[in-house]
């Protein structure tokens, strides 16, 4: 790629360092595109050392990126240093998690990074702080609207054997359906269609509605909002000429052959969509955020305070979440 991938420091108290060094240790073998990770260097040379691992680092602006790739794992300063022992987050483990993700936003918007490609963060070390968001996507649309733009943004997990969009997302089940209308169904079905087109290079994207109820509602005998929200949502939507089927059973949207029908599912709830592709492909889903003016993906995982600094974190994700980036980036048009 001519630009490089921007990946976040995460929670340095995570694993994200770990993985990070794991997956450029791979670089070579598993051809992946180049990336550099934004945070302190003194700190991931300690982590390394940690992990055993014989690492070299190289401290380097975002243009000079490519050109170390091949030797080094480079490392943009933040201006932020943490002190967090593995498992053990500290004072300094907010203000670096949060310089890592302004800066890569920075950095693409200012075209020096092809994409932003983010480490789990600890929401509750973050609040502590004074951290106002739900999470990594809220924080992500409040850096984009102070760039001019004023996204909605989508959540989707994606993985080769399932791609899913929970319509509302971190909300108990009572809040969650309190909140689903027919514009929010429409609003998330056609920003996910943008996205599929632009970034994933898919001409005619092919949508699956679920239904919110057991069954779809059955005609509305085990609940009415198949009737009044989902499938009005989806005449809408079909009359822009979006391809989609819906409201389905949800639990009859997931085997092998239902998926290969659709591009992406458009469940109504948290657990609807990320159950099956968390039961597909734990290790290889990514999370990505769509709406946004720039390209953002992300591990689908968390901190895992109780493995960090032993060896044992697993890099699949982060290694799909890179390679995702890459290829959004090289399908976007001109």
């Amino acid at each position: 790629m001519a630009k490089p991938l921007a990946l976040t420091f995460g929670e340095p108290a995570g694993i994200g360092p770990d993985i990070a060094i794991k997956a450029w240790l791979r670089r070579d073998e598993l051809k992946l595109p180049a990336f550099y990770l934004l945070g302190d260097r003194d700190f991931l040379g300690r982590r390394a050392k940690a992990l055993g691992v014989n690492i070299r680092l190289a401290e380097v602006r975002a243009e000079g990126v490519i050109d170390a790739f091949a030797d080094a794992l480079p490392v943009v300063a933040t201006g932020h240093t943490a002190t967090a022992q593995p498992g053990r987050p500290d004072s300094t483990s907010a203000g670096a998690a949060m310089a890592s993700i302004r800066q890569a936003v920075a950095d693409v918007v200012a075209g020096r990074a092809a994409a932003v490609v983010t480490n789990p963060i600890a929401k509750n070390v973050l609040y502590r702080a004074g951290f106002r968001h739900p999470g990594h996507t809220e924080f992500l649309a409040e850096l984009a609207a102070d760039e001019g733009h004023s996204p909605q943004s989508v959540m989707m997990l994606w993985s080769p054997a399932l791609a899913v969009v929970p319509v509302t997302i971190h909300l108990s089940l009572r809040d969650a359906i309190a909140q689903l209308s027919q514009d929010l169904i429409v609003t998330t079905a056609r920003i996910v269609v943008a996205d599929l087109k632009t970034r994933f290079g898919i001409a005619h994207p092919r949508l699956a509605l679920s239904g919110l109820n057991p069954h779809a509602g059955e005609e509305g005998s085990l609940g009415t909002e198949e009737l009044t929200i989902v499938a009005p949502a989806a005449e809408t939507l079909r009359a822009d000429g979006i391809e989609i089927r819906g409201p389905l059973p949800a639990d009859t949207m997931f085997h092998e052959a239902a998926r290969k029908s659709y591009d992406c599912a458009i469940c109504m709830y948290h657990d609807q969509a990320l159950i099956p592709i968390k039961t597909l492909a734990f290790e290889s889903a990514v999370n990505v955020t769509m709406g946004l003016p720039f390209i953002r993906t992300s591990p689908d995982h968390g901190t895992a305070f109780d493995i960090a600094g032993t060896g044992r974190a697993n890099p699949s994700s982060l290694i799909a979440a890179l390679r995702l980036a890459a290829r959004m980036a090289a399908a976007q048009p001109p």
